[in-house]
């Protein structure tokens, strides 16, 4: 009977023949085993993580919120829902969070990747002693896949050369699609294969939304894992873009909610409240938290502006819906694989609270905010968008008092990591094969490091005391599979801090300690950290609306200590609430890939804005050595930065040479060449003279032939910091959206040969104008 190997050092080690060695195959005394390919124990069931993006606990229906999320609720129906399972308040550090099994700080991710420093709780790099899941069930046997956002690849290393260890084929998964950063364009994303950069297969015109190709890769994936190899199980994780912003959605999805939220956010708190306590998703008594009064109440808005707000969340509501449908769609593929009932489902309805960052009344293009310009939309400007909002040509955020409403009961929202608004979010665990209970509600005290623990728990594996030769440092987080069959299994995980920016809190044993140090959507410094101001609330309080500090002071004074305990373990402090001093990669101590005033760039290449050159604020020229063929009229982009929201491209046009400044999507300015690129070896070049005087001003723009020039134009005003939170640079064609109206998504191949494209940038940078809070604002626009 052969041994079952030891799964305790990974790669599992290759077993060692011993015994006789024959000269001839054909003696009859040659034997040797047969080779077996790599499984996991004996069943070990498939995994299926879906981890949906900026959702807050009030929002799916599945919670009692306003959005229909029926497929949601049927997965619960068959299964568990547990109402008080937490993420850390953020983005990339819920993800690492998640993916290895350790409080984020613990695996280097602080924060967002954009603010990395070289402390080891902010570095955004994975310690080589704590190896994600993935990587493990692994070199264990599974087939393993990620679809859709990755955030957790060090900023620095989100180039075509890479490192890659830390993308998602680095990581444990042998496939990966998606796109690499905070948030994706629904409708033109950049997406990768692997580690290549590739293409939607469709455009938007055509029907394509990223969400729905995210769930057509995966069934494909999944399809062709159990037809061929039926008995080895899959780890998928599908993380979708949705519902972080642009809230993107067509209409058929968000015209479903037409006048459903005419009664506003305050309203709305009161009747998600209601409806969760008909679900029994919070008990009976729990208590509608109050309103802070840096959020305007729904009855002091301009009432020219309340349309515009409720047609945000009508889109919002529709995005969120068309979330739950594809990732129906994914679960009835494993239903018709006859794989569902064998498959731990994990449904986490959020990696934080909604987000706050939409500003008081909502955006049409957040680039406008994040570039330090909100006065640009105004009242009258965001009205005259009202059918836009959702489609191709926005890039829109919805107010703040909606994202506070779907927290609902909680304070606060995403980044908030101190009260259950920002770190509180519904999570639903079905697998009818291991988990007899259907429909029920699970109330241990849960967070998302506990995941990866329980995937071992139920697959039968250890956890590995080596993988890939080093020695691993122990899982942070506790099995959930006690509480599979059991509602009243003991609460093991008692004790978690929470730490975003700042905000900070405790859960020890029922009792909770707290402290906002932050507000998500002001950028402003906040004040020393001794000098917040902290609020206890009891076992009992459910919803933290009873603040306990002043009754309390010595159990207060307990929960702050143990909190600064658990900090120092887990590589939480120095806090950290710098601004600008994080997003200067020389201040912060993290790598920079591009120095210096001069970069080469070559055809086909696309790369991110971080890796190019900063051309904001100052003088530049951009040029390229092109051949053209004889007979070919030149056409199509050379080089393009940004895109339909915002942005700058170099092409030909009618057989000219053509630049285009795109100021967010409003104003679009022109530089056209009074003759056509000659056939034969030419060098054609665009030279931006910056107006200075401050930031943001315009320029005059020349255009040159081989040294001559062949036209100028003139840009009145320019984006101050950036041009996209996730368009690229390309070089040959326009990858993402159309940054000039004069070509459209595809098509736009230059026709001509491109040999190299040069940037070059000028001596008179404003860039020290750039105040530290608006460098943040950009930074946080990519979590």
């Amino acid at each position: 009977m052969p041994q079952e190997p030891s799964r305790d050092i990974l790669p599992i080690p290759d077993a060692q023949h011993v015994g006789l060695t024959t000269y001839d195959a054909r003696d009859p005394a040659t034997k040797y085993p047969p080779i077996k390919p790599l499984r996991p124990p004996k069943g070990a069931p498939n995994v299926l993580i879906v981890l949906i993006d900026d959702v807050g606990f009030g929002a799916a229906s599945a919670f009692g919120g306003p959005c229909h999320t029926p497929n949601f609720e049927r997965l619960a129906a068959g299964g568990l829902k547990y109402n008080r399972f937490h993420t850390t308040a953020l983005c990339s550090p819920t993800r690492q969070a998640l993916l290895c099994g350790r409080n984020h700080h613990s695996v280097g991710m602080g924060a967002i990747t954009e603010m990395a420093t070289s402390a080891p709780g902010n570095s955004s790099i994975r310690p080589k002693n704590k190896a994600p899941i993935a990587e493990t069930l692994k070199l264990n046997g599974y087939s393993t896949a990620q679809f859709g956002k990755c955030h957790e690849v060090p900023f620095w290393e989100v180039s075509p050369v890479g490192p890659f260890n830390q993308w998602p084929t680095g990581s444990g998964f042998e496939h990966f699609y998606g796109f690499v950063g905070g948030e994706a364009n629904q409708y033109y994303p950049g997406l990768y294969e692997g580690t290549a950069a590739v293409e939607p297969p469709k455009t938007p015109e055509e029907g394509y939304t990223l969400t729905e190709d995210l769930a057509d890769r995966a069934i494909t994936w999944v399809r062709q894992q159990k037809a061929l190899m039926p008995d080895k199980p899959f780890f998928m994780y599908w993380a979708p873009g949705a519902t972080h912003a642009p809230h993107h959605v067509p209409k058929a999805w968000s015209d479903k909610y037409k006048g459903k939220f005419d009664q506003g956010w305050d309203k709305l708190r009161e009747e998600t409240l209601a409806r969760q306590k008909q679900l029994g998703v919070v008990p009976k008594d729990a208590v509608l938290t109050a309103r802070h009064e840096e959020i305007p109440s729904w009855d002091s808005i301009d009432a020219a502006l309340k349309p515009v707000l409720a047609r945000q969340m009508e889109i919002y509501a529709g995005f969120l819906e068309q979330a739950d449908h594809q990732a129906g769609r994914l679960l009835d593929a494993l239903k018709d694989l006859q794989s569902l009932d064998d498959t731990l489902v994990y449904v986490i309805i959020g990696d934080n609270g909604a987000s706050a960052e939409g500003t008081i009344q909502g955006c049409f293009n957040e680039m406008t905010t994040l570039n330090g310009m909100p006065g640009i939309e105004t009242t009258e400007f965001l009205v005259s968008k009202i059918d836009d909002f959702g489609t191709p040509k926005a890039y829109n955020h919805y107010a703040v008092g909606w994202a506070h409403a779907l927290c609902a009961p909680y304070q606060w929202t995403k980044q908030v990591a101190s009260h259950w608004g920002g770190t509180r979010n519904g999570t639903i665990v079905h697998w009818p094969n291991g988990i007899k209970a259907k429909g029920e509600i699970r109330s241990q005290f849960h967070h998302v490091i506990d995941v990866a623990k329980t995937i071992l728990e139920v697959a039968g594996l250890p956890e590995p005391s080596i993988v890939n030769s080093i020695a691993q440092a122990p899982l942070e987080g506790f099995s959930m599979a006690p509480t599979f069959n059991d509602a009243k299994a003991p609460e093991v995980h008692d004790l978690q801090y929470f730490e975003m920016f700042g905000n900070r809190g405790l859960y020890h044993q029922g009792w909770t300690a707290c402290t906002k140090h932050r507000t998500p959507w002001k950028a402003d410094q906040p004040g020393p950290f001794d000098e917040d101001t902290w609020e206890l609330y009891g076992p009992d309080d459910w919803t933290q609306a009873n603040n306990l500090a002043a009754n309390e002071p010595k159990k207060l004074a307990d929960m702050q200590r143990l909190w600064l305990i658990e900090a120092t373990k887990y590589n939480v402090v120095p806090l950290d609430d710098r601004g600008f001093e994080r997003i200067n990669p020389d201040i912060a101590g993290r790598p920079q890939l591009i120095t210096g005033a001069s970069q080469i760039l070559f055809p086909g290449m696309r790369v991110s804005e971080a890796c190019v050159l900063t051309l904001k604020n100052k003088s530049h020229s951009v040029t390229a050595n092109l051949t053209i063929p004889a007979g070919v009229t030149p056409e199509g982009v050379i080089i393009t930065q940004g895109g339909s929201v915002g942005g700058w491209t170099l092409y030909a046009k009618g057989g000219k040479l053509k630049y285009c400044y795109n100021f967010f999507g409003i104003d679009h300015y022109f530089a056209e060449a009074d003759q056509p690129i000659p056939a034969g070896d030419h060098q054609v070049r665009m030279e931006f003279k910056y107006d200075g005087g401050g930031l943001a001003k315009g320029g005059d723009v020349t255009l040159y032939y081989d040294g001559k020039a062949v036209g100028t134009g003139r840009v009145d005003q320019t984006e101050p910091m950036g041009y996209s939170a996730d368009e690229a640079c390309d070089v040959g064609s326009d990858s993402g959206s159309p940054a000039s109206p004069d070509y459209g998504p595809s098509g736009n191949r230059f026709t001509g040969k491109i040999h190299w494209v040069q940037i070059d940038v000028g001596d008179d940078d404003h860039n020290h104008l750039v105040t530290a809070e608006d460098r943040l604002k950009v930074a946080m626009a990519r979590q």
